[in-house]
């Protein structure tokens, strides 16, 4: 039974390899066997080679130098990074919220069975990526100092350590967000903060993990003291790449006592947390007066809280909400030095730092596409927006608006704080506020034009359409297209113009296409919609 649970798990997580979402139906073989070639790559070829290399550059230094336990320390850290980072987002879903809970808990299955294969599940996704550094850093110290039998057990021992040290965290964090998600009602913007939260973390991580490195092999005598006196559990674990039996022991003892502990509260807790459906609070009435909506204000507030219930939709459809003001916000930091650049790279062509800064941020403001999939995530309840006594036009400006809202918004920010880097007219300063904001409505125009033009409704998951559907490609591509052009252009011709007369006509045109689209929209698009 145990065999057949982690079968079903994994088919799960690689549904998507075996599975089209887009058309209902299984994959060909050929198609699932490309899929498979295409991730043994990227694992192998990419982060394989990847960190062959590092293992190459810090081996032999740190070898020969008598530290070699320091590489295993450093390189073990790195698995254990990569090994949680990959697993960790599978982790609540895989372990607590699948959807088969009340199914499984139904049939005369042991508790600890079902425990056991969510468990193995998240283990063997740690382990895959964890492997990526681990076995490259074997292989090369392996060349580097010699291999024997003792060697290869000991390496053994220290992958199990590793990957069960990525199993327990990823255990720990998914228990705390279990705990977390029964005391919240909107679980889809939590969700999508602390996504956003970890890997902000992990990138800071990632750029800094460079100097520290370069920090570690020049000063390697200090470092390896400090740890020493101040870390000693993390020499022992160093040690056991070096095949000390002493140590690998006493690792093997630590790693096998914290996973039992690990274990208890994962059986203890995994009955009463899959179950839960939440704490619903005793709301005592009170009479109160309810302002009525306009039709268009309520159906704006409907695609507003579609948005901020998916946490899918928000990372991939909205991270120029984000990306906007922290662009903003950077140049009033780096801003001087990049006028600097830009000075000198064309000094003989004025006014291009306007151009640039405004291209800069249409770009960011492309990578909002929340109006493309909005047709599509209406599904098998397309039928509701079409039937209500409403235009239809009107149904689609209000999927329009919220993408210019939450867009329009940001980029007002991001502007103002852009003005204070650049050293130009008041007329040329107004109008690289107007100019972005007009760009604004008119690529969430065209990003709701080409999702009722290329829709995706029969979707089983809901991510098919938001991550999935050729309409996303072309809405945000489309949207780099028309900024580089506008960028290039002035830097090949249009200089000769001024960047006032210039952005006069970016913001003409931008404007003419917008009224167009949006007389579309009201007429034959309206006719589309209900049509489809």
């Amino acid at each position: 039974m145990l065999r057949i649970l982690v079968k079903k798990q994994l088919e799960e997580v690689f549904r998507g390899y075996f599975y089209n979402s887009k058309k209902n139906c299984m994959r060909p073989k050929w198609q699932i066997a490309l899929y498979f070639v295409f991730y043994a790559l990227i694992m192998v070829g990419l982060l394989g080679g990847m960190f062959t290399g590092l293992s190459f550059s810090l081996c032999g230094p740190f070898t020969v130098a008598g530290y070699g336990w320091l590489y295993f320390v450093m390189m073990g850290g790195i698995a254990a990074a990569i090994g949680i980072f990959a697993s960790v987002f599978n982790c609540y879903s895989g372990l607590y919220l699948g959807k088969d809970n009340d199914l499984l808990f139904s049939l005369p299955i042991p508790l600890r069975t079902i425990i056991a294969s969510r468990l193995i599940n998240v283990y063997i996704l740690g382990a895959m990526y964890s492997a990526t550094v681990m076995i490259p850093t074997s292989v090369i110290y392996w060349i580097t100092a010699g291999i024997s039998a003792i060697s290869v057990i000991c390496h053994l021992l220290w992958y199990i350590m590793i990957t069960v040290f990525v199993l327990m965290l990823s255990c720990i964090f998914g228990w705390i967000v279990a705990k977390l998600s029964q005391k919240i009602k909107n679980k889809g913007l939590i969700s999508a903060a602390a996504t956003l939260l970890f890997i902000g973390l992990y990138y800071y991580c990632y750029f800094k993990a460079g100097d520290l490195i370069q920090q570690v092999i020049t000063h390697v005598d200090s470092y390896a003291d400090k740890i020493k006196g101040a870390a000693y559990i993390l020499y022992l674990f160093g040690r056991v790449g070096e095949s000390d039996i002493i140590a690998t022991l006493i690792m093997s003892a630590i790693t096998a006592v914290v996973f039992t502990l690990v274990w208890r509260l994962m059986s203890r807790s995994f009955l009463k947390i899959a179950t839960a459906e939440g704490k619903t609070a005793k709301i005592k009435y009170r009479e109160k007066r309810y302002t009525q909506k306009t039709v268009f204000g309520a159906l704006v507030s409907k695609e507003l809280a579609k948005f901020t219930s998916s946490s899918g939709y928000m990372l991939n459809c909205g991270m120029g909400i984000l990306l906007i003001p922290v662009g903003g916000i950077a140049l009033l930091f780096k801003g001087k030095m990049l006028a600097e650049v830009i000075g000198n790279m064309f000094a003989d062509k004025p006014g291009v730092l306007p151009i640039m800064i405004c291209g800069a941020l249409c770009t960011l403001a492309a990578m909002n596409d929340i109006a493309t999939p909005s047709v599509s995530l209406e599904g098998k309840s397309l039928w509701i927006p079409q039937s209500l006594p409403v235009h239809a036009g009107k149904v689609l400006r209000a999927k329009a608006c919220v993408q210019i809202i939450l867009t329009g918004i940001p980029m007002l920010v991001a502007c103002i704080c852009a003005l204070f880097v650049v050293d130009a007219s008041v007329p040329v300063k107004i109008l690289m506020v107007i100019v972005p904001l007009i760009q604004v409505v008119f690529s969430s125009l065209f990003d709701l034009i080409l999702g009722l033009k290329m829709p995706l409704l029969n979707w089983t998951n809901e991510l098919a359409p938001i991550k999935q559907s050729g309409a996303i490609v072309a809405s945000m591509f489309g949207g780099w297209i028309f900024t580089m052009i506008m960028m290039v252009a002035y830097i090949l011709v249009g200089y000769k113009l001024g960047a006032f007369t210039y952005l006069i006509i970016c913001g003409v045109i931008y404007a003419l296409a917008a009224l167009i689209m949006l007389r579309w929209l009201d007429t034959k698009g309206a006719k589309e919609f209900e049509a489809l």
